[in-house]
Formats: C-alpha cells, structure tokens, sequence
C-alpha cells in the first residue's frame, strides 16, 4: 500500500473507481494492461536473458511467470486465449505431456521438490488465480466456480496454519492422495514410514519437555524461560471463595423455604397485593440464580512479556509476533468529536509493539470529510508524537490525557533533554489542536453546492445516505516515515458505500466492512476493536493479548481477549455507576472460570479465523475400525460413496471432521465470503499475510469492491461471519455465536488498564444508553439466536456460560416486578393493608436468615473481589433506577418492535466533554425515561407521610404494623436518591418541568387520598341515611 496513491473512490455495482489527488483533477485507475498479467494484474517480469516473459509463442497473451506454472501444473495446461498447450519453457518444471517435447533438460527442475511453505503459497495463489470472482472470464466448465484445490478434477491441497514463528511451517492434507508417479510422493511416503519419532522429538524439543543435556551455556537459561508458559491462571485463594460458596448454596435453601412460606400463607384480606408480591418474588429468585452460579467459579490470570519477547523477538532474528490490525468506528463527528478520535488513533500509531506489524483502519460510517480532513491532520502530527512517546517511554501516548495528567511527569525521566522536547512536542500539540478545532467550526455551516476539497473535487459522501466507497491509505509503507526516517503503522481511512434500499446494519455492518478490507490489504491473523473514545491506555495491551493468543498450549481454542472498560471523567462519587465496577470485577472474573468473558463492544482482541465462522480446532482422535463390509465383522460397515449437491464426494467431506477443509468443502465459497477471490483466499491463510503476486492497484479495487453495498447479499455475513446482526448489542451477539461453536475467551486484567474511555456521566445521558443497551438485549431475546433455546446442537456451550447468556436478555424485563414492588409499600401505606400476613417468632426466622445471607453474600463477593462498599451500593442503587426507567421502557419498545414493526432510531452516546470539572454531572435533559422513576419516588413519599399520619391519628397500637410498610418504602426511597439528586442539579433547584410533573401527580393521589378518607373513624351502626339521625 502506499500512502501517496490519494482517496480510491467507487462503486463495484457501477463499475466506477476513480483515484482524487491532492490539488490535481480526479483520474480513472491505470488500466492493466500491456505489460501486467490479465489474469491477477501483476508485471509479467523478464526471463533470464532480461527478454520480456512470453507464456504463449502462439497468440502472444499477457501473462506472467507465476500464472503460466500454475495452469500447467493444476489447470487445462492451455492458453486461456487461444487454447493452443503450453509448452515448457526453460526453468519451468516438468509436469505430464511434456516427455514428447524436445527441449533442453534444466536438472534443477527435473523433480518438483518444494519445501512446505512454497507449498502453501502456491495454494493461495491457487485461490487468487480461480475463476470464482467477478470479471475472470468466461466459465470454461462446471468446476469454474470453484477454485481449482476443491474442483473435483483437478488435485490441491489445503493449507492448515501452524504455530507462530515456533519454526514449523504449516501442515498440508490433500483433498486427493499423490498419484504414484508425482512427484513429491516418494517424500510423503518417508514421513509416513519412518519420520514420525524424529518430529516427536522435534515437537517434545520446542515444547520444553526435551532437550539437550544442561550445560554452563548462560544461554541456556534464557531459552529455557522461552519455553515457559505465556499466562498462569491465578485462582482466588481458598479462604475467600469457599466461604462465599457455602453461604450462596445457604442462601439457596433459605430461598426456596422462603418462598415455601409464602405461597402457603397468603393475606385473606388483601389477595391481589400478596399475589402481587409473590410472583415478584419468585421472579427475583430466578433471575439471582441466573446472575449469582456463573460466578462460581471466578479466577484470575498473570501474564509473562519477558518470555513473549524471548520467545517471538530473538536478537538477531527476524520478528516472529503476529501481525494485528485496529480498527476504530466512528460515526457523527458532531457528537464523537474528531479531537478524541484523533487521541485514539495516535495512541494505538504509538503502541509498543513493532510497527510493520500494526495496521490502523478508521471507518467513518458518516462519510464526513470533517472525519477525513481530521485524520489527514492526525497522520502529519504522527510523524513527530510517535518517535517521542518511544524515545522517552511517557504513558499514556494519547496527547490530551498525557498532558493534563496531574502528575510528576520527570518521575523516572533521566533524559537530559526530555524537558525541552516535551515543552516542544506540548506546543506542537497545542498548534495541532488549534488546525483541528478550525476544522470543526469549518464545518459547522454546510455550503448549499456541498464540500468541496482542496483539489476542487466535491467531497464524494456530500449525500450521507448515497455515496460511494472511499479508501484512503495515509501511513504506509511508501510515504509512512516519521521525522526521524523510522517507519510508521499503517493508517487507512474507510468509508463504505451506502445506497438507498439496501439495509447497512449499523455499526455491525461497519465492523464487517472494516474486517473485509483489512483482510484485502493486510490480512492480519488478529484485530483490535476499539472505539472512537477509548484511547490505549497501556502500550502494551496487545502484547498482553498476545501472551494468550500466541501460546501454543490455549491460544488455539480462544477466538478474543477482553478488556475490561475504564473511564475517565467521572464523578468521585460515581453517583450513576458509570464504572460498571461490579460486573467487570465480579461478574467477568467469574465467566472466565467457565468458557471465557462476553464481548463487550470494545477493548478486545480478536482471532480473525474464530469471527470467519470456524470452529476451534480439536485434539487428535482414536482411528475408528472400518470392516470389509460383512456383518459379523467388527467395527463400522464402510459406507458407499455419496455425492453432494456441488459434486464432491465423500471423500473430501469425510476429511478431519471439525477442519477448515471439511467446512470449506461443504460450501460454495461465494455463498459464505462474496464474490472475491483475493478476500476468499485471505481467508485460508491462517498466519495472516497477502498473496505475494498482488499489486498495491489491484488490492485497492477489490478492497472498494469488498465495502459495496451489495456485496454481502446471499452471504452468510451477519448470520455466520463477523458481527451478528439482528440486535443493537451487536457485540453479545458475536461473542455468544463464537462459544456456541465452543470457542473459548479470556478475560485479561493487566495492572495498568489497558485502554480507557469516556462515559456519559449525565443522568439522562445514562438513562438513554442503559436503554439502548437494554433494547439490545430484549431483541435477542425474541431472536433465533436467544440463549433460551439456541446452540444446544453439538453441546459446546457450557451450563453455566449459558446461564450468563440467558441472563444478559432477560434482565430487562426484570423491571416489570421491579415496578411493581417499588409501588407495593406506598400501596400498603395508603389503604393499610400489608402484603404479609402476621407472623409468629418461628417464621420471623425465614426473613431474618434472608436477609442475613443477602448481606454476607454481599460482603464476601466484596472480599474476594476487591470492590469497594461504596461502588457495589452504587451498582444496587442504579439498578433500581434504571430498572424501573430505561429496562421498562426497552421492554415496551421491542414488544412494539416485534408485534407491530415500530422501530427505533439508534443514537450515539455523546463523547463530547464539559470544559468544567463534570459540568456535564449537573446538567438536567428532560426525557420520558425520568417520569416512572419521579412517580415512583412521590407515590412513596406520600405514602410515608400518610402512613405516619394515620398512625398518629389512631394510637401507639397502629405503630407495630407501620414498622414493616415504612421499611420497604424506605428501602425504596434510598436507592432512589442519586436520581433525586440528579433532578435537583447543581444549586439544588428543581426545574420547572419537574415541579409540574410533581404538582400534578401530587394532586392526583391527594385527591385519592381525600376519597379514601382514613382519618374518618368507622364504626358499625344502623344506616343513618334511612331512619334519621336521632334512630
């Protein structure tokens, strides 16, 4: 790729692709022609004698050295022009039919002897070269759709990646067994007959159960610390998790005796409200199971950067860590200001990890060239941070956060010239800030002709919602060198196509978008997903990844690594909960003691191969017993032979049950991946990389044809591959698909956080995100792919996991009992009644031991955990908060979703942030989503104040009932009171519409409370209405 080409802009349905450079008129792409192959659109080269390559002495048809070989050794052996036999060329190995041909022997390629890794690269050009793509020609047979190493007339192979850099290459299987006059059987058959204990040994040698005899080599040492483990799990320590299990299995019991009680003692007197509470109750049991067992088993894990670096990053070696590509999303530039998408976006340019190994992409899926000019801006300022924040070390590499860290910035500085470059680089940051910020008062005032950019071209996504697919490579390996001559990451901006009338899914769509081009043009075997907001904290977060996904002993079976989310900017107080403490501390820990943490969104590494829909690989089996076929042989009769709907016979389906070739041999390629050949071949390199034989012109065009808006019709995108669609919460969706296929994930806590991000820290802000997040979960819910009733096939989602899954979609409609339980005690207060009857001293027991257990549950879940008190109670009381607001509300919109279409606009969070210290806290925005939790609030507040009235009234001997009402509406009230807090704001002023909303609902329940009378003594008598007063 190189950085100078401009922005590639164009529509594959329209067949349009022009190249927009910087002060130059816009021009179509160089045609392919002359002198580059016509069939992969490489330069043909030269032969020995420095003449130009000529395949066909017939027709003379374009083609280059690479194509020519290919189609002799597993093609028609003829030209695709004129159809007359290739004949062998000097240096070209000798294949069948050329024993007649008289032509000078070259005995260095009398035998075809290649080593595994030529193998393997000759199999992905087999993919590149095929017929399956667009624009290839005419199909010469029924086989032309497929690549020629799953065509049934033809013999390939498949490559099976291998280890990282361990030193093996990749294993191969054939689709068809070696003839037994090719060449390269005699080889196989020696690996077969007697390599078998020589590679043992080999792998018992790397593995570090083997070796040579110790000696006084300080060497040795080092190599044997390579040999360790990456990661350790930590588990917690006996005396904290053991406790806090028996006390859940006691809760348990006392529970279900509990409810026992209750069901077997109901009030008489007031039937509807026991009723009520009872199936709340039950409801709430339920949904405690479901949240509490899938911490049963919470852990903890350690990882080892020294022995990842002794490992991958010998001296004098080249660099054997795994390739990575980033991808960032960002949509409305107005609420996702293009400053924070820029402090992302350098800090992950400044990663610690080498940089011809990291590859940024930017999807601007609001195709705003506020976003574009932004980032080109952000590349230029790249060239001077990067080489600062490696020179000196400083964390964190986001500029903004770095310079307004309160802190003792020489600590541990001994640079003599750290303080002058840094007041440097600190006014070079000042300067770039300044160039932004124009840039978005540039375009706060949109021209009536649209943007136009500095060459005079208009801006290509002027109309947001019809607009063609944009490419523009900013750093890379031509151009991408920052002031001190060092190379940089790639830096790639996106934007794909949109058209009306085709459904782009959102975010979900970007991210596949995103996965596509990268696999295009870098093809890493492992991707970053972060958000625009969520800057990389720790510069090395992706070698801590790495210390679980490049382990040869786990790191086959996990498809992601997750992060958890820290905020900047909050409140000390945390008043709305906005950390999530409990849940990425408690609940986290403990899925990774089963099958691995959720995907949460962001913050996460993934293996590319586990999101293209495979299945994890599986240990060696048992070889079965075949019979001869008779019945009283043992074993299993052999089956005939049976042809599938693509013509392959079982013998190719039959291949290592579980491995890509049985996957990839059971689906028409096009059907999975789209119409792209280079993509589709992407796909089988499991050790990421590009095919050697691709121009950067050629890969530029088919990356805009891959971002298309058509190109994932009749695929499995969306429904098998890359990001789920079907729900806003994209991410559970992905991550559940990925253990159902049994996968596992691994939750990584490094001391430093690793990235870091911006919460919206406003109550209304809050409210409307926990409702997105909710509404998400409710469409999954009443999905196909609801945990209630999918992915039992196959067994390889476990128990518990599940139970974490089902919880995460029925939670919100945790807050219809919510409600109403929240309303009981106001009820009970207003019309004296209770929702228990009397209880004796033996039953008061079950209540007392109830809420014994829930507090010490609490407080050994705390002990174990290292949450503090404080955070866990602001967890309880937002979950009541938005329990009775945004749950309840997600609940009525996707039933509206699901019975009568209605559906909702998805909004993004505002990132933007509040010049003054949380200024944004104390900022009230008026929603619906504040009216049941305001009602909720006054209905108990009245029923109080009535209730302590009407025992005034009556006597020292209504206080004894009154107790067990005024708890509950206290109970109730409490966990209100960070809501109460934010309707007051700043000066503890309620705003207008608040007192009004107030007032109303006030005079509402005084006008009931003036029909129930209760302060009227009732007493039985005649009816003075029908004999008088003086009866």
């Amino acid at each position: 790729m190189e950085a100078s080409a401009g922005l590639v802009a164009g529509s594959h349905n329209r067949n349009e692709l022009v190249v927009i450079h910087n002060h130059e008129e816009p021009k179509p792409l160089k045609n392919l022609d002359g002198q580059f192959c016509e069939i992969c659109g490489d330069e043909i080269g030269l032969t020995v004698e420095g003449d130009l390559f000529v395949a066909c002495n017939e027709c003379g048809f374009p083609a280059c050295r690479p194509c020519y070989e290919y189609e002799r050794r597993e093609g028609t052996q003829n030209c695709p022009q004129c159809k007359t036999r290739y004949k062998r060329l000097r240096g070209s190995p000798r294949v069948e039919g050329d024993e007649d041909e008289e032509d000078i022997d070259d005995i260095e390629y009398e035998f075809n002897i290649e080593n595994e890794q030529d193998k393997q690269k000759h199999s992905a050009e087999a993919m590149l070269y095929g017929k399956m793509s667009y624009g290839r020609g005419p199909e010469d047979d029924e086989n032309g759709r497929f690549p020629p190493v799953i065509a049934g007339g033809h013999s390939g192979e498949f490559p099976v990646g291998g280890g990282y850099g361990n030193g093996e290459h990749g294993l191969h299987k054939r689709v068809h067994p070696y003839p037994s006059s090719e060449a390269g059987s005699e080889k196989w058959d020696d690996k077969k007959e007697g390599g078998w204990r020589e590679r043992m040994d080999d792998w018992k040698h790397q593995q570090g159960n083997l070796g040579p005899e110790p000696d006084d080599d300080p060497e040795m040492g080092l190599i044997d610390e390579a040999r360790q483990p990456l990661s350790r799990k930590v588990p917690i320590a006996s005396s904290k998790i053991n406790p806090y299990r028996m006390v859940i299995v006691a809760r348990l019991v006392i529970l279900a005796v509990f409810l026992r009680y209750r069901l077997l003692n109901p009030v008489h007197d007031a039937l509807g409200l026991w009723l009520t509470s009872v199936i709340c109750e039950i409801w709430f049991a339920v949904s405690w199971i479901l949240d509490q067992f899938p911490k049963w088993f919470p852990i903890e894990r350690e990882t080892y950067l020294d022995r990842l670096s002794l490992r991958y990053e010998r001296e004098g070696e080249p660099n054997m860590l795994a390739p990575v590509d980033v991808f960032v999303s960002t949509v409305d530039p107005l609420k996702e200001p293009p400053l924070v998408t820029s402090n992302t976006v350098l800090s992950i340019l400044a990663m610690d990890y080498p940089v011809e190994k990291i590859s940024c992409y930017v999807s601007d899926d609001g195709a705003s060239m506020l976003t574009f000019e932004s980032l080109s801006e952000t590349a230029e300022f790249a060239r001077k941070w990067v080489p600062f924040c490696k020179k000196f070390s400083i964390e964190p590499r986001a500029p903004e956060m770095y310079f307004s860290l309160k802190v003792d910035y020489l600590q541990d500085k001994v640079h003599p010239t750290f303080v002058k470059e840094r007041r440097a680089m600190k006014r070079e940051y000042e300067e770039f800030k300044v160039r932004v910020n124009a840039l978005v008062a540039k375009a706060s005032k949109v021209p009536i002709e649209g943007w136009i950019m500095q060459d005079g071209t208009p801006w290509p996504g002027n109309n947001t919602k019809d607009h063609p697919g944009m490419i523009q490579v900013f750093l890379g390996h031509s151009g991408g060198f920052d002031v001190e001559g060092h190379e940089l990451p790639r830096l790639v901006y996106v934007s794909r196509e949109k058209r009306p009338g085709f459904q782009h899914h959102k975010k979900a769509g970007a991210m596949n978008a995103l996965v596509r081009v990268a696999g295009v043009l870098t093809n890493a075997p492992f991707m970053l997903n972060l958000d625009c907001d969520h800057y990389v904290n720790n510069s090395k977060a992706v070698r801590e990844a790495m210390c679980f996904l490049m382990d040869p002993q786990i790191g086959k079976k996990v498809c992601y690594v997750q992060f958890p989310q820290r905020f900047d900017g909050i409140d000390t107080n945390d008043r709305y909960a906005n950390r999530n403490t409990v849940f990425f501390d408690i609940n986290m820990k403990g899925l990774d003691g089963i099958q691995g943490p959720v995907y949460v969104g962001t913050g996460c590494v993934f293996k590319r191969q586990a999101l293209y829909g495979y299945e994890p690989p599986k240990g060696p089996k048992r070889p079965k017993m075949m019979s001869c076929g008779c019945c009283p042989c043992f074993g299993r009769r052999r089956k005939n032979k049976k042809y599938s709907k693509n013509g392959m016979n079982s013998d190719v389906a039959a291949l290592g049950e579980g491995d890509k070739e049985h996957l990839m041999s059971e689906m028409n390629f096009e059907k999975k991946f789209g119409q792209s050949s280079i993509f589709v071949t992407s796909t089988l390199m499991e050790e990421g990389g590009v095919p050697p034989s691709s121009s950067p012109a050629v890969l530029l065009k088919e990356a805009i044809h891959v971002i298309s808006c058509g190109y994932e019709d009749k695929t499995e995108w969306g429904t098998e591959l890359g990001w789920i669609y079907g729900s806003i919460t994209e991410d559970i969706l992905t991550g559940f698909k990925m253990h159902c296929r049994g996968w596992r994930s691994i939750y990584c806590m490094p001391k430093r956080p690793a990235f870091k991000g911006s919460a919206p820290i406003n109550l209304s802000d809050r409210l409307n995100q926990v409702l997105r997040w909710a509404l998400g979960s409710v469409e999954i819910f009443f999905s196909r792919h609801s945990p209630l009733w999918y992915g039992y096939k196959g067994g390889k989602l476990k128990w518990l996991e599940r139970f974490a899954y089902a919880n995460t979609t029925i939670y919100p409609f945790t807050s219809i009992p919510l409600l109403a339980y929240c309303i009981l005690p106001a009820i009970c207060l207003l019309t004296d009644k209770f929702i228990m009857p009397p209880i004796s001293t033996f039953a008061s027991l079950f209540f007392i031991s109830l809420f014994m257990s829930i507090i010490v549950t609490g407080i050994l879940e705390l002990r174990w955990s290292g949450v503090s008190i404080e955070e866990w109670w602001r967890n309880e009381q937002f979950w009541v908060i938005g329990g009775i607001s945004a749950h309840l509300f997600a609940v009525v919109q996707g039933l509206l979703k699901i019975l009568a279409g209605i559906d909702t606009n998805f909004t993004v969070t505002s990132k933007a942030t509040d010049d003054d210290d949380f200024g944004e806290l104390y900022a009230f925005k008026w929603t619906t989503l504040l009216i049941p939790p305001t009602t909720v609030l006054i209905i108990n507040i009245v029923g109080v104040v009535a209730g302590i009235s009407d025992a005034i009234n009556n006597g020292y001997q209504s206080w004894g009932p009154l107790f067990g009402k005024l708890f509950f509406s206290f109970w109730v009230i409490v966990h209100l009171y960070p809501f109460l807090k934010g309707l007051m704001g700043r000066q503890n002023r309620t705003p207008t519409i608040v007192v009004i909303w107030s007032v109303l609902l006030a005079s509402i329940f005084s006008l009931l409370w003036v029909r129930i009378d209760p302060f009227v003594l009732k007493t039985k008598g005649p009816d003075t209405s029908k004999c008088g007063i003086n009866c």
